[in-house]
């Protein structure tokens, strides 16, 4: 007789594991066992109650089965709730918070066990939950959205190790007692608007910038107003072209308001509709059209965003001032080439980088005194040097630094040139300068993710990785489509911050590891004592980069202000085996 073909079935699979776990074990061991176990008896409880089937559970991580999608997500929901209920009774330091991902896909089953890209791809999405959160693939996402009251926040397609395509991951938003919902969710006390990207209904498609771009204008002055939280452009962008649900929108991004328009442009002549909706009540409360010539581009921009800050609550009188004393390009054809010039920078390809660098001297030759673009050309030569795309870097920096000081000349109200200039600085090690800077774009635009994220790497590098662990966490609030760097910024806040643990699972979020990467995760595994680890990762850097060196590769990255955290940063990496 021959062997029996393994059986194949379609199942939802639940991935969970305890997040820092390392550090737990190493604190106290005994303890860490205890609350464990009673973790793996609740787990196992809720997911048998679900008609589930615990598959296994090595260590501090679970793997159970569901035949059914709702079942799966409603036992990840209950695990969840019932592990915070617990944790709560733990002192801060000792609770043990798990995440939890779900997907679903065709597995083999052989001898009770399952196997298949379905198993894996659950365990890579759990990877990229917060601790106490669930992620879940776009196949359990379809399942499940009309059939249970959960939001799904949309992070995207995402490239997971070891696995051929892209999956496409969403967050399930909240649930559980409010107080473990607001952990995870941006804190809107005050009013917060959602801006959807303007639609274009012109003929001709080369203008979708111009909607975009009126749409990126409309949100930067939105966010002059400190008494709004405005949701950021990146997360904005990711509803464009998507139809519009706006009670779903509140509920996913926690907003009281939403905009929403479009434009259509026709010769000289071009027609903005908007209108100001109450998200709880999908009620519209203002909405209006403005028909104007293209050279009154910039005064449509402050009727729309005066109407709506007239309107909302905690509207603030001195940003309304503060708007008014702008000083905007009038040469429609330069606000047109910045446009431009900004989507191209955003693709990161050397070719896209040389036309936005055509487009932007373009801009200024039509108006040389226009303060946004000699900012954004900063930017595009500043990526030239991050990408290795010139031939002088010295030449690139001299460059940048007079582009943004000549911004900076025109208008010091551009959030934009005080966060560039900022940059800058810390790249040079003048750090009084650079917190001059970066306070002067927090108080310009306190909603803008890039902004608060620098200010956490800045207070880091200034030795205070504690507060700069809770900026950069707001700024992933503030953008939950936040880029992977964000990530990096977090990982090293944790390491200076002596949280070697966390700084590794924050490097796991990261979908596709570079020599940097592989290096960092050297240095948190020797610092726990993990030496297998340390010369794994340490074995993986030097076989991306064979001639690598702590001294000439990483050092140079670095911008302590502390000797003793650049010497901790240092030895860390010696520690983990990394050449000198």
């Amino acid at each position: 007789m021959g062997t029996p073909a393994p059986q194949r079935k379609l199942t939802a699979i639940l991935s969970a594991d305890a997040a820092g776990f390392s550090r737990l074990m190493g604190e106290d061991e005994a303890e860490t066992v205890r609350t464990l176990s009673t973790c793996r008896n609740l787990v196992a409880g809720i997911i048998a109650g679900h008609r589930g089937r615990v598959v296994d559970m090595p260590g501090d991580n679970v793997l159970a089965e569901f035949a059914s999608a709702v079942d799966a997500v409603q036992a990840a929901v209950a695990m969840q709730t019932q592990l915070t209920q617990c944790n709560a009774s733990l002192a801060e330091g000792r609770r043990m918070s798990f995440r939890i991902g779900v997907n679903l896909g065709d597995v083999i089953e052989e001898d009770g066990r399952i196997y298949g890209d379905g198993v894996n791809i659950a365990a890579r999405i759990q990877a990229l939950a917060e601790p106490g959160g669930i992620c879940v693939s776009g196949k359990i996402a379809d399942e499940v959205r009309r059939k249970l009251a959960v939001a799904f926040d949309d992070l995207g397609e995402r490239e997971l190790k070891n696995i051929d395509a892209p999956v496409r991951v969403f967050r399930v938003g909240a649930f559980g007692p409010a107080q473990a919902a607001a952990e995870r969710a941006p804190q809107a006390t005050k009013p917060s608007v959602f801006v959807h990207p303007f639609a274009n209904m012109s003929s001709e498609a080369d203008q979708e910038f111009f909607a975009d771009g009126l749409t990126e204008d409309i949100i930067t002055e939105l966010s002059r107003f400190h008494g709004l939280l405005v949701i950021s452009r990146n997360t904005s962008f990711k509803y464009k072209g998507k139809p519009l649900d706006v009670r779903q929108v509140a509920k996913d991004l926690d907003v009281h308001y939403v905009v929403e328009g479009s434009v259509r442009k026709a010769g000289n002549r071009v027609r903005i509709t908007v209108q100001l909706i109450d998200a709880e009540t999908d009620r519209h409360i203002w909405a209006d059209r403005y028909d104007r010539d293209l050279a009154d581009i910039f005064a449509i921009q402050d009727e729309v965003t005066g109407a709506i800050a007239a309107i909302l609550p905690g509207r603030v009188e001195a940003a309304r001032r503060d708007r008014a004393e702008r000083k905007p390009t009038d040469n429609m054809a330069a606000y047109e080439c910045v446009l431009a010039a900004k989507v191209l920078h955003h693709r990161s390809l050397r070719e896209s980088n040389a036309e936005a660098t055509r487009l932007i001297e373009r801009a200024l030759e039509l108006d040389p005194k226009y303060a946004h673009a000699h900012a954004w050309k900063a930017c595009i030569l500043a990526q030239q040097v991050v990408y290795g795309w010139c031939a002088d870097r010295d030449r690139n920096w001299h460059e940048v630094r007079r582009e943004v000081e000549q911004a900076l000349a025109l208008d010091d109200q551009d959030s934009d040139v005080h966060r560039i200039l900022a940059a800058l600085h810390i790249a040079q090690n003048q750090f009084d300068k650079a917190a001059h800077h970066q306070d002067r774009a927090l108080s310009l635009n306190p909603n803008d993710d890039l902004i608060v994220v620098q200010q956490g790497e800045l207070l880091t590098w200034l030795g205070d990785a504690a507060e700069g662990i809770e900026w950069i966490r707001k700024a992933m609030r503030l953008n939950p489509f936040h880029p992977a760097r964000f990530w990096s910024h977090l990982a090293r806040a944790y390491f200076v911050a002596r949280r070697y643990g966390e700084a590794i699972e924050a490097v796991q979020h990261i979908a596709t590891l570079d020599h940097f990467h592989h290096a960092s995760l050297a240095a948190c595994f020797a610092m726990l004592g993990d030496d297998a680890r340390a010369r794994s990762h340490a074995t993986e850097t030097l076989r991306r980069k064979p001639d690598f060196s702590v001294q000439r590769d990483y050092l140079p990255t670095l911008h302590y202000e502390r000797a003793s955290d650049l010497a901790h940063h240092r030895d860390s990496l010696l520690k983990a085996g990394l050449p000198a």
